[in-house]
């Protein structure tokens, strides 16, 4: 991993948010990758739940200031940062004041989806690569992890396609278990298609789940790690019916060993 740029994009990251499967592996994947000589950056939303006090969060103005534009509505974009205690590890917090301050990660105070989950995604995805490029830096892999990072791949091979910084980038996402249940925005694909993104990709959004999200995630990567026994069916079994690797990664000691050799044998070969 001497000297490889591997950027982690996820839905969650400890500290700063509760530990689980998907916050655990989001910081101990990147710390891994820096004790192998490797170079990382993280970005996760910035959720009105996070304590921008205590975890020492500031503006980066220099980043800051830029609108997306959402289904045709100017949406500012806003960068913070802060770095994870003792550890070498940079955190960028995509933030915006209709999508994150003052939300949670998916549901309302009533435990309901927020019905422009497919908007915040859109905008993470966005955010992200639009933050990359401000930064200047070119990673050699990005890892995604969590429902509303699953459209970066999307964005990355459509929107993207002729930016020069993702030249050689290749893309892995995590797939977990029972992420989120329920039913996605049904105008997703316009607000989509608003990008000019018309990728045969789409189709798998026809049922409108969650599931769709990583159904999409996978037909735009370069490969895929199965995290949990509990992945859906039919998501596994699209991702062995377009033969890109796949790493279905069993919780033990040699976990670690089984990343580092699927990002070295399958996504840094070139």
């Amino acid at each position: 991993m001497n000297g490889k740029k591997i950027l982690f994009v996820s839905s969650e990251v400890i500290p700063y948010l509760p530990n689980n499967d998907i916050s655990s592996l989001s910081y101990s994947l990147p710390k891994m990758v820096n004790e192998n000589g490797g170079q990382t950056r993280i970005f996760i939303p910035k959720y009105g739940i996070i304590n921008e006090r205590r975890h020492q969060l500031h503006e980066v103005i220099r980043l800051s200031g830029m609108n997306l534009i959402i289904d045709d509505i100017d949406m500012p974009l806003i960068i913070k940062v802060a770095s994870i205690p003792k550890e070498r590890m940079q955190v960028y917090f995509i933030d915006n004041e209709e999508y994150f301050k003052n939300r949670g990660l998916h549901v309302n105070d009533d435990k309901k989806l927020y019905k422009d989950n497919d908007e915040r995604a859109i905008f993470f995805a966005k955010g992200v690569v639009e933050t990359i490029k401000k930064l200047n830096w070119s990673p050699d892999i990005i890892h995604v992890h969590g429902w509303i990072a699953s459209l970066l791949p999307l964005y990355l091979k459509e929107y993207y396609k002729d930016d020069p910084i993702f030249n050689g980038t290749k893309v892995v996402v995590s797939i977990y278990g029972n992420e989120v249940n329920g039913k996605l925005n049904s105008k997703i694909v316009k607000k989509i298609q608003f990008d000019e993104i018309e990728s045969e990709t789409l189709k798998v959004f026809d049922d409108k789940s969650y599931r769709s999200l990583s159904k999409n995630a996978i037909l735009n990567s370069d490969g895929v790690i199965f995290v949990n026994e509990n992945v859906d069916e039919s998501v596994q079994e699209l991702a062995e019916s377009i033969k890109i690797p796949v790493l279905k990664c069993a919780s033990n000691e040699d976990y670690k060993k089984e990343y580092l050799n699927f990002y070295s044998t399958h996504l840094l070969t070139t």
